[in-house]
């Protein structure tokens, strides 16, 4: 599903390379539960991004689907991160002005879904998450674990074969954590949904089968986990 070969990522500053990313090359196949592990500042986020596109990588080459991502046109690249990709994130980013219904609904409009078809996702997602009677309620009206599971719907109301999430459990309590974890485990074994979390957390990153470890922008580890 994704292959990347020496992928960098550097900012110039006076002519000296800051590098953020360097020489990262892996595959991830299709249905695999993919963390990335490591301190701060590791590049961690960098990577999710460039795979999610978007952010591009100064250097190298990325597949996505048999794709090269690096020599698509930005409108090719917005089609198929659409089409594919669902993004979870730590800050969940809903939308503060749309309420429940209308958070999950925007991937939807802007894949121009039919209004029937934008229905019917919409109740099963809110069915399937419990959060039918928070449906016309805003995001400040929600508890994190709340938002984080909008966010989830959200990133699937597109139906994506990818979910990308960034520190999906960073601002939860523990017990919300767990519960979110759980889902993601059920969406990859039940659902065959690849998923490819960033997390400082060992005990999440043992939710999947296997662990990319980085450090200074460079893979040091890949390890099975299971």
């Amino acid at each position: 599903m994704i292959e990347i070969k020496n992928i960098e990522k550097y900012y110039a500053s006076k002519g000296v390379k800051h590098y953020v990313l360097r020489h990262v090359t892996t595959s991830i196949k299709k249905g695999e539960f993919v963390s990335i592990m490591g301190p701060s500042g590791a590049g961690k986020s960098t990577l999710l991004n460039i795979l999610g596109m978007l952010e591009e990588s100064t250097y190298g080459q990325y597949e996505f689907m048999g794709e090269d991502v690096t020599t698509l046109s930005e409108r090719k690249r917005i089609e198929l991160y659409r089409n594919h990709i669902g993004f979870v994130f730590q800050a969940y980013h809903l939308i503060d002005e749309m309420t429940v219904y209308e958070n999950i609904e925007a991937p939807l409009l802007y894949k121009k879904i039919g209004n029937s078809e934008r229905k019917s996702r919409i109740a099963d997602l809110l069915d399937r998450f419990n959060i039918v009677a928070k449906k016309d309620l805003f995001p400040n009206q929600l508890s994190g674990g709340q938002q984080q599971l909008v966010g989830i719907a959200r990133a699937l109301a597109a139906q994506p074969s990818l979910i990308l999430a960034d520190e999906p459990t960073g601002n939860l309590q523990s017990v919300q954590a767990e519960e979110i974890m759980e889902l993601f485990r059920k969406l990859n074994k039940e659902e065959g949904i690849t998923i490819i979390q960033v997390t400082h957390a060992e005990k999440n990153a043992q939710y999947g089968n296997r662990i990319l470890h980085i450090a200074d922008g460079v893979v040091k580890d890949d390890v099975q986990v299971g």
